[in-house]
Parts: structure tokens; C-alpha cells; sequence
């Protein structure tokens, strides 16, 4: 995977990923995944090479995005995926269909994105049967959103996954 290098992308740790989807385990089989603030795509490439059907990655810095479309076709996988150049919270009224997973990897130093949850929800991007797996620092508790039921949080050093599912 390419992509442009400095602080607008903070890949995920490969340990915390083997975890991440160690957890999944098949639930990623056929799944629609939404890959918000994509850095360098890993999870949402990750998930399509274990199965997953199709990854939208949204990221807001154009250059990245671009390497990620880049990435896309020299996996030939343009058919299984779609890079979306805009901020998260502009996108999220936008989206078409119900995603099976949502990754979200905000910069830690971004406060736990409710609104943009929130948007997605109403939406219709995700529902009950969504899993939201929010990558945050192991620093901060893990969110409290009366909207979304806390499934577990896992720590790995300086990450945290927290899952989440929005409440029936």
C-alpha cells in the first residue's frame, strides 16, 4: 500500500490489526465495510482480503485518498472499492445503504465523534446490527453514548478498539 507519508496518516499498529480482525473473525465474510478517516486504507484493505464484499474509504486529505484509489487499482480491486476525498461529517448524510462495520480512526486528538455517529445513524449507513469499532487512544475512557451499547474495549500499548453497536 502507498501512501503519502508525515502526520496525516497514522496507520493502525499491525498487532492491534491482527487483533482487530482476530475478534471479527467471520463476521467480515460478504460484509459492506465503511473505513471513516482511512489514513492509508489498512483496515478497510485488510477486511477485503479476508472476505469482506466492498469497503467505502472516506479521508479528508486529498493526496491520501488519492494514493488509496492508487492502492485500489494496482490490487484490482476498483470493483470492491470506493474512495471518498471529503471530511467524514460531509460525507455521513451522503451515503448510500447499510454498512455491516464501521471503522472509525479519528486523529486521537479529536474528542469521540458522536455527531458524525449520530449522521450515520439517521442516515441509515448504519443500524442495530452494525458493529462500530472506534480506534482511540488507550488514554481516554472508552465512550459513553446513550445511543450506542458498549460491546467491549480492547487496549494494545497506546490503542484502544472500543465496539460499539447503536442501541434498538
Amino acid at each position: 500500500m502507498s501512501a503519502p507519508s508525515g502526520r496525516a496518516v497514522r496507520p493502525t499498529p499491525a498487532r492491534v490489526k491482527e487483533a482487530l480482525f482476530s475478534i471479527l473473525g467471520q463476521r467480515i465474510d460478504g460484509a459492506r465495510v465503511l473505513d471513516l478517516f482511512a489514513g492509508s486504507g489498512a483496515l478497510g484493505f485488510e477486511a477485503l482480503s479476508r472476505g469482506a464484499a466492498h469497503v467505502t474509504f472516506v479521508e479528508s486529505h486529498r493526496r491520501t485518498a488519492e494514493a488509496l484509489t492508487r492502492t485500489a487499482r494496482a490490487l484490482a480491486l476498483v470493483d470492491r472499492a470506493m474512495v471518498i476525498a471529503a471530511p467524514a461529517e460531509r460525507v455521513a448524510a451522503r451515503l448510500a445503504g447499510r454498512y455491516d462495520i464501521v471503522f472509525a480512526d479519528p486523529p486521537f486528538a479529536l474528542p469521540y465523534p458522536a455527531a458524525l455517529f449520530g449522521q450515520l445513524r439517521a442516515g441509515g449507513a448504519l443500524d442495530a446490527q452494525t458493529l462500530v469499532v472506534y480506534e482511540h487512544s488507550s488514554a481516554n475512557v472508552a465512550p459513553d453514548d446513550a445511543r450506542f451499547a458498549l460491546l467491549r474495549t480492547a487496549r494494545y500499548g497506546a490503542v484502544a478498539l472500543s465496539f460499539l453497536k447503536a442501541a434498538a
